[in-house]
């Protein structure tokens, strides 16, 4: 092996080191899985073409920050804010329930755990780490200016200094505490759909309970189980339709009209945006078995759910979080993952 060659391999293990953090940071600058990886994609190629002119001046991880930082805020000057459903309609009554769908750039998207979130023997990083992920939090930091949005993920997030996100971003410390401020106020201010959610790391086992009678509700599809399981103003979405459901009366009134076909579905556990979630597989009337329906994300409060959020674009979600796009009948014997 030439020294190039070994120079460029070694470079190569020091950017990949980095890639699961800078997708995180990434991701919560965007505000969507693909974007995010398209987003740290290019930084790699941009830090690989130049990193002869890298002086060493910061530490490489520094650097790539700093490029992830410009490529993101590249990609928002068009000013796209990715939402939730319940942050661009009224909650709609059951008798007036339409699915219509919108653009996938509307949305907020979901993004698997191992993707975003870097191991760390830290408890108390890992548990800000997945607070920040959550679907809640996600879609507060999509309320912000994109530049207030990086110097709260850097600050508070990512525990930087302030001097450190001054640095990256060309500016003073007193410009970064500012809009630091800013931030903070306007989050305060827009109390998200959510943000209670208590979910323990690991879950502790009064919630790991209360998944499991999820599941067996779910599965059997026992609207009377499922209904002592929801908190009376749970919410209910499905992206790519802008309809959401507040209260468990509409929930499972939802369920057992439009949403019948689901009776008998199969789940799946994943780890999505810091919190417990289920790739749900409903029965496949063609083929047998079951076939890709859902990627359920729950929000838990007070031994309750509080928000079931199902992304319906199996295509695009299956295969992110690596699973099977169809399971045989005895998918009882699937194990996540798979």
């Amino acid at each position: 092996m030439s020294d190039s060659t070994a120079t460029t391999t070694d470079l190569d293990v020091r950017l990949e080191k980095h890639r699961v953090e800078l997708t995180g940071y990434c991701y919560r600058m965007l505000g969507s899985s693909f974007e995010a990886e398209d987003a740290v994609q290019d930084t790699m190629v941009r830090a690989w073409r130049s990193y002869e002119k890298f002086e060493g001046r910061s530490s490489l991880r520094s650097w790539l920050y700093r490029i992830a930082t410009n490529v993101c805020l590249d990609m928002l000057t068009a000013g796209n804010k990715r939402a939730r459903p319940m942050d661009l309609t009224e909650s709609t009554p059951l008798a007036q329930a339409a699915l219509s769908p919108r653009p996938d750039n509307t949305w907020l998207e979901p993004m698997p755990d191992s993707r975003v979130l870097p191991t760390t023997d830290d408890p108390a990083e890992t548990a800000v780490a997945k607070e920040s992920v959550r679907l809640a939090f996600m879609a507060a930091l999509q309320q912000l200016p994109p530049k207030q949005r990086a110097v709260l993920i850097l600050r508070e997030v990512l525990a930087w200094k302030a001097s450190e996100v001054a640095e990256l971003l060309g500016t003073t410390v007193a410009s970064v505490n500012s809009a630091l401020q800013r931030a903070r106020a306007t989050l305060a201010e827009r109390q998200q759909p959510g943000g209670d959610a208590v979910v323990s790391d690991p879950l502790d086992e009064e919630q790991q309970k209360l998944l499991e009678r999820y599941v067996a509700a779910f599965e059997g599809y026992d609207m009377t189980a499922l209904t002592a399981l929801l908190h009376e103003d749970a919410v209910m979405t499905m992206p790519p339709f802008d309809l959401w459901l507040t209260g468990v009366k509409d929930i499972t009134g939802f369920m057992t009209t439009l949403g019948a076909p689901c009776a008998g579905s199969h789940l799946v556990p994943v780890q999505v945006n810091g919190l417990p979630g289920f790739a749900q597989y409903k029965p496949d009337p063609e083929k047998g078995g079951f076939t890709p329906w859902a990627v359920q994300v729950l929000e838990i409060s007070d031994g309750r759910i509080t928000g079931f959020h199902c992304f319906l674009d199996t295509q695009r979600w299956f295969p992110l979080f690596d699973l099977p796009l169809h399971l045989e009948a005895e998918a009882d014997q699937v194990e996540e993952g798979v």
